[in-house]
């Protein structure tokens, strides 16, 4: 009949007993002479030495199993989010429905005190300031005033000419 050893006793923990044993010589194994405390003791020391060795045993073959498991039961797809991600079509559509500009604001100048639109180009922290030359000189006065201060109703002609203006200077500067 063989005689098998223990799953901890592996080489090398073998080889820190003996070794532990030849240095204290089966008595304290910190070399106190007459040493009185018992977790001192060489017998009594490598009874816990023993007892972390297996723990840490079964821990890592948890781990193992774990991680079998895992790869075991995966379907070998990448994992992430699905929220904010895109196929390529969908990202396609989503960039062609995207706006090339917006309109942050508009004003008056006030060093030629001409009308002028402050433009944020999509996808980028470019802001332009486009004149809008005589665009709102249609209004009256009252009403320039509302549409530059308030964002109320613009015509919708004059709102037509303003768009075609940004329209042609993003496109200068996107070029």
């Amino acid at each position: 009949m063989v005689s098998r050893s223990p799953k901890w006793a592996t080489p090398s923990r073998q080889a820190h007993l003996v070794r532990l044993f030849v240095q204290s010589q089966g008595f304290c194994i910190f070399g106190h002479p007459n040493c009185l405390i018992p977790e001192h003791h060489y017998h009594i020391f490598i009874e816990d030495c023993i007892s972390e060795w297996i723990a840490d045993d079964k821990a890592r073959s948890l781990d193992e199993w774990k991680a079998e498991r895992r790869i075991m039961h995966s379907l070998g797809e990448r994992r992430y989010p699905i929220r904010g991600q895109f196929s390529s079509i969908s990202k396609d559509i989503f960039f062609e429905k995207q706006p090339l500009y917006y309109v942050l604001g508009l004003g008056i100048s006030g060093l030629i005190y001409k009308p002028f639109a402050k433009v944020r180009l999509s996808s980028s922290f470019m802001v332009l300031y486009i004149d809008l030359g005589d665009t709102l000189k249609d209004m009256s006065k009252s009403r320039r005033r509302k549409v530059i201060r308030y964002g109320k109703g613009i015509p919708i002609e004059t709102e037509r000419r303003i768009e075609k203006l940004i329209g042609l200077a993003v496109g200068e500067a996107q070029k």
